[in-house]
């Protein structure tokens, strides 16, 4: 057996969690011997009770490891471990980081520098448009934006990052969709991004999976920015775990009156960074030369990035036909001949980067 297999092993025995194999690798070091202790040697560990040590003793009647290796190559996922040089570096650093991660897609070197936006499921209209822009922006600055791909704030900026620099962390299985209304957006990410999952494949998430979820989203950021939250949401968990992980904690100001602005308030109150926009979050990352992300953001605010969504000709025919007076959007489907899909994505970026109205009867017009 591999310590690639081992790990796999070690994170489907029941009753041992990521704390619990730290401390079992630091007595035996490797996974394969832990998995080869006696119970007696194993109960040494500090934590490992009767029980927790007979289930590692007899890992192979709780652990389809064949099974499981065969969904993950099935699926087309892989898997990283403790192990594994592209474990994510700052992840690593937490007090509990996941045994195994199955992941979809690449980690990328400017994901050491990725920033967590995370919100309430049911955000105002501005709070979602807040969470799409500020997403759209650190993405094409260069720095990846961290999300759970929940309702709400997390789908607004999976949106407004995906092509540019996105990691979703699902609190299911690699396998499972969830919400059920993101297969599309779930799938998009795998593709152009990275999807991580801590659950074997085929879990369905639990309430009880959500707060190991959020501990990666914390951990695997350079700092974490809360848009809208109530005092005691999941939000909240995160930007906790991202204080004890000695990260920075930012939070978008909302109006008093607002229950879902109450959690961000209290959070600047109790010290949370006060942000408004890309360029200050931006400046919170220290290891990155700010004065060359002021340039890509306020390029970024100028010029919409032009992605792989429809051929650059058809994209030049949406916005050459684009002006300072309304235009109704299937007036530039039928005069563009591009597909609608095309031009709902040109009219996006621009939206997102504040270069673009909309008025009543689905028309729009550029604003600058």
């Amino acid at each position: 057996m591999t310590d690639a297999e081992a790990f796999i092993a070690l994170n489907m025995v029941p009753r041992i969690g990521p704390v619990r194999v730290r401390r079992l690798l630091a007595a035996f070091g490797s996974p394969g011997a832990v998995l080869t202790a006696s119970v007696t040697a194993l109960q040494s560990v500090e934590g490992i009770g009767p029980e927790a040590a007979k289930s590692l003793r007899d890992w192979e009647s709780h652990v389809d490891l064949a099974g499981e290796l065969r969904l993950v190559k099935e699926f087309g996922a892989r898997v990283i471990t403790l192990a594994s040089p592209d474990y994510p570096a700052l992840l690593r650093e937490i007090h509990d980081p996941p045994t195994v991660l199955y992941i979809m897609g690449d980690l990328q070197d400017r994901d050491r520098h990725a920033i967590g936006v995370i919100g309430t499921r049911k955000p105002s209209h501005y709070a979602n448009d807040c969470a799409k822009k500020i997403s759209y922006q650190l993405a094409y600055s260069g720095v990846t934006v961290v999300s759970g791909l929940a309702r709400g704030i997390d789908t607004a900026a999976h949106m407004g990052s995906i092509d540019s620099g996105t990691i979703a962390v699902i609190a299911g299985g690699i396998d499972v969709v969830y919400p059920p209304e993101n297969p599309a957006l779930q799938d998009r990410i795998a593709d152009r991004g990275l999807l991580i999952a801590e659950q074997p494949p085929g879990t369905e998430p639990r309430a009880r999976h959500f707060p190991y979820r959020n501990r990666i989203i914390a951990g695997v950021s350079a700092g974490t920015v809360v848009i809208e939250a109530a005092p005691k949401s999941g939000s909240l968990i995160t930007a906790r775990l991202a204080a004890e992980a000695g990260r920075e904690v930012m939070a978008v100001p909302g109006s008093p009156l607002d229950p879902r602005s109450r959690g961000c308030n209290q959070l600047i109150r109790e010290g949370a960074i006060l942000v408004q926009n890309a360029s200050e979050i931006a400046e919170m990352i220290h290891p990155i030369d700010n004065r060359m992300l002021g340039q890509a953001l306020s390029h970024a605010n100028l010029a919409p990035k032009i992605s792989d969504d429809g051929s650059n000709a058809e994209r030049s025919a949406v916005i050459d036909l684009m002006g300072m007076t309304y235009v109704s959007v299937d007036e530039l489907v039928r005069q563009s001949g591009s597909s609608p899909a095309t031009v709902q994505m040109v009219l996006l970026e621009f939206e997102l980067a504040g270069k673009l109205e909309r008025g009543a009867g689905g028309k729009v017009r550029f604003t600058a």
